[in-house]
């Protein structure tokens, strides 16, 4: 196959790539606009690879998202490319109506006019697979509710409820990817995912804001009590199950992906805080560093995922415990603090984003 994948520079797109390069005998096309959580850098090790291929282009660009599709002419497009985090949309959400919405649209509608001018055969193959998020549901009960939280849990037939701009500008794109399916006979396949973790992850999030903070002895600023609940997603699971959703997923489905760890907002600090001490231990506690900070407007207080729609229709599971994967994590930010370094640089210095003061 040859895949088109958009947002290829970017956290989970670039673990994508690394999978289909390493892992298979597919080409890709990395179209990526390079805004500041885009870089080329995290997908050096395939870069060479005859396989590859890269086009600097913005989904939101009719003209050269059409020159693309005409001059490779892939199979399938996963659809990664957005504006994706919460408390950037919260400060700027203007940006994230024109990417994750406007943008999706043009892929869309550029992909339509492309798709109808395939021989039979490889329209029948073609796949637009929608990569999304399960911020779109909203949030679940929570143990403090004393409810039975185990009964709750987002599933693929889940009513969608986003809480802001990101999560909002994300279903209105999911419902594109629908309507174009439903109006247009175009063959959609939709992932809803939740929190993923792993190398080369913006510093802006969480995990890696914590580790970077934590080394140079800065306050770990925890939103409200901490006891916000989200589901952990090794990030290359995640990329096992979204080539294993656009290779065998059925046309017109969604499948929800998630990693069987939930866990508490505090609960992922201390633990990063305890590995750190571990691995590079200094006289006075990395816990000691924890503060807690008004929380952000609209905070979800719980994501869960029931991910067995696509364990049972495609064999996926995720193979990363969290406390497997979580040392990974802390262990490749170690060994990486240049390209932390490097990707920071002019854009973003850990600043607190999303108060809405």
């Amino acid at each position: 196959m040859k895949l088109l994948v958009t947002g290829g520079a970017g956290f989970i797109g670039s673990a994508v790539i690394r999978h289909i390069i390493h892992n298979t005998k597919d080409e890709v096309i990395n179209l990526d606009k390079l805004t500041y959580a885009g870089n080329l850098e995290s997908l050096a090790e395939v870069s060479d690879s005859e396989r590859y291929a890269f086009e600097q282009v913005d989904i939101c660009n009719r003209a050269e998202v059409d020159r693309v599709l005409a001059q490779h002419k892939p199979d399938a497009i996963m659809h990664l490319a957005a504006e994706s985090h919460v408390d950037r949309s919260i400060d700027g959400p203007a940006e994230f109506i024109e990417t994750n919405i406007v943008g999706t649209y043009t892929l869309l509608d550029a992909t339509r006019s492309y798709w109808n001018t395939l021989p039979e055969a490889k329209k029948t193959a073609f796949r637009f697979h929608h990569i999304s998020t399960d911020e779109v549901y909203g949030d679940l009960p929570h143990p403090s509710e004393k409810t039975n939280v185990e009964e709750h849990l987002f599933t693929e037939q889940t009513p969608y409820a986003p809480s802001s701009p990101y999560s909002a500008s994300k279903a209105s794109s999911d419902h594109l990817v629908r309507a174009w399916h439903r109006t247009y006979g175009l063959p959609v396949l939709i992932t809803n995912c939740s929190n993923n973790y792993g190398p080369y992850h913006f510093p802006e999030k969480l995990i890696p804001l914590m580790i970077l903070n934590a080394l140079e002895g800065k306050p770990l600023p925890v939103y409200g009590k901490g006891d916000q609940i989200r589901d952990w997603l090794f990030v290359e699971d995640h990329a096992r199950a979204l080539y294993k959703v656009v290779t065998e997923g059925k046309v017109g489905e969604t499948y929800n992906i998630g990693g069987h760890n939930e866990k508490q907002n505090i609960e992922v600090v201390n633990t990063l805080c305890d590995i750190l001490q571990e691995l590079r231990p200094q006289e006075n506690s990395y816990r000691s560093l924890v503060i807690t900070v008004t929380d952000r407007p609209g905070h979800d207080r719980r994501y869960a995922i029931d991910a067995s729609k696509i364990e049972n229709e495609l064999g996926w599971a995720p193979e990363e415990t969290f406390e497997t994967g979580i040392r990974k994590t802390v262990q490749w930010y170690l060994d990486n603090l240049d390209w932390c370094q490097r990707v920071q640089d002019g854009s973003y210095q850990r600043e607190r984003l999303g108060a809405a003061e």
